[in-house]
C-alpha cells in the first residue's frame, strides 16, 4: 500500500483529491495539509511515500516546500497538482525531481493514470546494486524526469456562449485581466470566470502571468494570445 499526503490550500479541493486517490487500488490517503508548514509537519509525523503537492500555498511556494523537505532528510516522492502553467514552475519542478506534474482542472482518470504509472515504477525499481550503465539508464528513463503537462481538457458543463464572452473580454482588454475583473465584465462568478480563463490557457489561446503585491499570494493575470 502506498501512503499519500494530499496538499492543497482549498479544503474542498483537498477533499476531492482525497476521494480521487481513494479510488485507485494500492493507494491510501494518510493525511491532508493546507499550508507549507502543515506539509512539513505532516511529512515528519506520517512519513508518506508520495505527496500530492499544490504549488500555490498561502505561506510557502510549493517548490520551496520540496527544498525544505529534502534539506530535512525526507525522501518522499512528490507529484505536483497545480494550476501553475508558468514554464519556470514546470522546469523548477523537474529540477526538484517530481514524479509528475498534473495541471488543474483534471479528471479522475488523469490522476489515476499517473498514480498507476508511479506504482509500476516503484514496483519495478531494482533493490540490489545496478549491474552496469545500461541498467542505470533504464532506471533513469523510467522515473527520472517529470512528464510534460497534459493539455487541459474543457471543463464539464462549459458553455460555448460563456466561453465566447470570456474570450471577447480578454481580446478587448487593454492589457491583462484578473479573474475578478473578467467576471465583472462578463457577468459571471469569479470562480466560473477563472475556470474559463484557465481553460483558454490550457488550449494555448491565452497566457497567465503573476503580479506580486506587498503581501499575500500573487495575483493571476490573463491575456489573450490569438
Amino acid at each position: 500500500m502506498i501512503d499519500v499526503l494530499v496538499v492543497d490550500d482549498d479544503f474542498m479541493v483537498a477533499r476531492i483529491h482525497r476521494g480521487f486517490v481513494d479510488r485507485v487500488e494500492g493507494f491510501r490517503v494518510v493525511g491532508t495539509a493546507h499550508t507549507g508548514e502543515q506539509t512539513l509537519t505532516a511529512v515528519a509525523e506520517l512519513r508518506p511515500d508520495l505527496v500530492l503537492l499544490d504549488l500555490y500555498l498561502p505561506d510557502v511556494f510549493g517548490l520551496d516546500v520540496i527544498t525544505r523537505l529534502r534539506a530535512a532528510g525526507y525522501d518522499c516522492d512528490v507529484l505536483v497538482i497545480s494550476a501553475a502553467r508558468e514554464i519556470d514552475a514546470v522546469r523548477g519542478a523537474a529540477r526538484q525531481g517530481v514524479v509528475n506534474y498534473l495541471l488543474k482542472p483534471f479528471d479522475v482518470d488523469d490522476l489515476r493514470v499517473r498514480l498507476e504509472r508511479y506504482a509500476a515504477q516503484r514496483r519495478d525499481a531494482p533493490t540490489a546494486p545496478v549491474l552496469g550503465q545500461r541498467e542505470v539508464d533504464r532506471v533513469l528513463a523510467r522515473g527520472g524526469a517529470a512528464a510534460p503537462p497534459a493539455p487541459a481538457a474543457p471543463p464539464k458543463g462549459m458553455s460555448a456562449e460563456t466561453a465566447e464572452l470570456v474570450a471577447r473580454a480578454l481580446r478587448g482588454a487593454d492589457g491583462t485581466l484578473s479573474a475578478a475583473e473578467c467576471a465583472e465584465r462578463v457577468g459571471v462568478s469569479r470562480v466560473s470566470a477563472r475556470r474559463y480563463l484557465e481553460y483558454f490557457c490550457g488550449t494555448g489561446q491565452a497566457e497567465v502571468s503573476l503580479r506580486y503585491g506587498a503581501a499575500g499570494r500573487p495575483e493571476r493575470r490573463y491575456g489573450w494570445l490569438r
